[in-house]
């Protein structure tokens, strides 16, 4: 699971670095959600291939996993964004127009907590199975 975690990372900053995530439109949102989106998705697969989930154990892996990092990200969000933006010392207003190692951090700490968020459920599921 930890490499599951550090590809995503690693991916998450390429993308940054490549400047494959536009910062004025909504398809730099879209890009980062689709690479949350695929992470998440291989968490789920992951431990229900390990755990050799029937079916319904897949979809609720899926569901749970997905659920889990909705609300990890939402919640984490402020948490990462926050302290990221008075350490910045800029005009505070957002994390793209900070730009720069601020934006790789922010991009890097917001795919582990929405990833965390998505075990953590996981987690929590399996504890009433």
């Amino acid at each position: 699971m930890y490499i599951i975690v550090l590809i995503a990372v690693v991916g998450i900053v390429v993308l940054q670095m490549a400047g494959a995530i536009p910062m004025d439109a909504v398809g730099g949102g879209l890009v980062i959600a689709s690479a949350t989106f695929v992470a998440v998705l291989a968490i789920a697969v992951y431990e229900a291939w390990t755990n050799k989930r029937g079916v319904l154990g897949w979809i609720v892996n899926i569901v749970v996993s997905f659920l889990g990092a909705f609300f990890a990200a939402q919640l984490g969000g402020p948490l990462v964004a926050i302290p990221l933006l008075t350490v910045a010392g800029g005009d505070g207003n957002s994390l793209a127009a900070a730009g720069g190692g601020v934006m790789l951090v922010a991009l890097a700490l917001m795919m582990v907590v929405a990833i965390a968020g998505s075990v953590g459920a996981l987690w929590l599921v399996n504890r009433r199975r």
